[in-house]
């Protein structure tokens, strides 16, 4: 009877303990409060100047977590650059060659955080928080960043090319991408929204914008054709030209306003108002600007729980782009 009571009671300690490390596993808002406690208003201060430098930087910020996240999860392996032959930099993958940016941002304010908690706060969660910061610095909602994130060790360009959204993915294919990561097509509408800011590369939205369909408004393509020439070469793929042109500058609904008056500038951007399953997402967004920003911020907080490395996994860099 002894040797019953023995050996229930070592399950139940074992039960205890496997349910305390899946706790401390668990991403938390205050995961720094003690061990860092001023790293939230640092890495705000950080963002704030970079953004009224230059306000295209919001949006790049918001992407890179999301270009981020979608690859091996928020495990900030978009920032590491090649290190032959262990690691292929995710930098170099078709959805974000010469296209992602914002990393010397990163780079800012993990140096400003170092100085104040040296070799406590994540990479991981530095982009996480960053991208929070650079929404509400142009207008956009803000949201409780959950944190503990560890760093990766890996990346990956094969998921990077294989998981990202392109501009010329069709309405099932980007219902595909995101239902793989766990979110419903009015969540992967609702993100899109974050094109409401932010610039895209000629070579992006050309085919779209000569390509004389139904599906575009004549006028919107003919004003979007004096910033993207037809003649294809490097120079002018480059060139840019903003999402929104009402208020690029400013995180509102005026992305989904523009959808049905097919003035979407990339391909991947209209087919969510063409006549399919998500126009009615794009409807309610267009008149209810409250609720977009209310259901966007809880889909980046969803957002930031795909995949992360917690616990014992992965480690802290005290370089974002390096393995140190």
């Amino acid at each position: 009877m002894g040797g019953r009571i023995q050996s229930v009671t070592t399950i139940f300690v074992i039960i205890l303990v496997l349910l305390g490390t899946a706790c401390d596993a668990q991403l938390s808002s205050t995961f720094y409060d003690t061990t860092c406690p001023n790293a939230l208003s640092t890495i705000r201060t950080t963002i704030r100047t970079a953004v009224s430098k230059e306000r295209r930087m919001a949006a790049s910020l918001v992407r890179l977590h999301f270009h981020d996240c979608f690859v091996q999860g928020c495990d900030a392996s978009i920032l590491l650059d090649d290190s032959p032959p262990t690691i292929v930099s995710e930098k170099g993958a078709l959805p974000n060659n010469n296209s992602v940016r914002g990393f010397e941002v990163i780079d800012q304010a993990k140096a400003a955080v170092e100085k104040v908690c040296p070799g406590v706060f994540s990479c991981a969660d530095i982009v996480a928080v960053a991208a929070r910061d650079a929404s509400f610095a142009v207008g956009g909602p803000s949201w409780v960043v959950k944190l503990g994130r560890r760093d990766s060790t890996t990346a990956s360009i094969t998921l990077a090319n294989a998981d990202l959204p392109l501009a010329s993915d069709d309405l099932n294919t980007l219902i595909s991408r995101f239902s793989n990561k766990g979110f419903s097509a009015k969540e992967m509408v609702t993100l899109s929204g974050a094109h409401t800011i932010g610039q895209a590369r000629c070579v992006t939205f050309r085919n779209r914008i000569y390509g004389n369909t139904s599906d575009i408004d004549a006028g919107f393509a003919s004003t979007r054709q004096r910033g993207c020439p037809s003649l294809i070469n490097n120079d002018n793929n480059k060139k840019l030209s903003p999402l929104d042109l009402v208020t690029p500058n400013s995180f509102d609904n005026n992305y989904f306003k523009n959808l049905i008056q097919k003035k979407g500038l990339l391909q991947s951007d209209q087919v969510l108002f063409s006549g399919g399953s998500t126009d009615s997402f794009v409807s309610e967004y267009s008149k209810n600007p409250t609720t977009f920003k209310s259901d966007f911020a809880a889909a980046m907080i969803k957002m930031g729980d795909i995949s992360p490395l917690t616990g014992s996994a992965g480690i802290i860099r005290k370089i974002c782009s390096a393995i140190n």
